[in-house]
């Protein structure tokens, strides 16, 4: 018996589904008349712009361009403590001071020199040398100097001078700022 209302039910569906998707009344739209052609009209002719006076720009004598090519930007160099890498107040400030000059010259490239005092591996030096320049680097980023423009090298202590009291090793641990471009 399950069998039969199954076939049933599938010879109805199929009746349905057959009565239902066939339209009864074709739909045919009727003839539109065919609408006369127009003539294009004339492009506009072209208009002049009107002659809008420039300002006269006065040359800058060469004296004072010279002088400001001639100006080399300057930058302080920042100190730390022994073993350390953080920055103190007075590091700040004079980044703050070295980041005024590198936004003065929008095109030049700053490369910061990491600086050790004599004591210690060289490998540590390098190593604490380059944690100096990057946060010196870290910090010009905060203060808006783009990252594209500053790079960090390490000297170790390469570029230490020979000394055995806190004096010369003071300021032996530093970094340096040298423009590259």
């Amino acid at each position: 018996m399950k069998r039969g209302t199954i076939t049933l039910l599938a010879a109805l569906s199929m009746a349905a589904l057959v009565a239902g998707g066939c339209a009864s009344k074709e739909v045919v739209k009727a003839e539109e008349p065919v609408k006369a052609a127009t003539v294009a009209p004339e492009p506009p002719k072209p208009v002049a712009p009107p002659v809008v006076a420039e300002p006269k720009v006065e040359p800058k004598p060469v004296e004072a361009q010279a002088a400001k090519a001639a100006a080399p930007v300057s930058f302080e160099a920042v100190y730390f403590d022994f073993d350390k890498s953080d920055l103190r107040q007075d590091a700040r400030d004079v980044l703050n001071k070295n980041a005024e000059a590198i936004k003065a010259d929008a095109g030049a490239k700053i490369k910061i020199e990491g600086n050790c005092d004599e004591r210690g591996s060289a490998e540590y030096n390098l190593a604490l040398g380059e944690r100096r320049a990057k946060s010196a680097m870290q910090y010009l980023i905060t203060l808006g100097i783009p990252a594209d423009r500053l790079s960090v090298i390490s000297y170790g202590k390469e570029k230490a001078k020979a000394g055995t009291d806190e004096s010369v090793w003071s300021k032996d641990r530093r970094d340096d700022f040298v423009i590259v471009k």
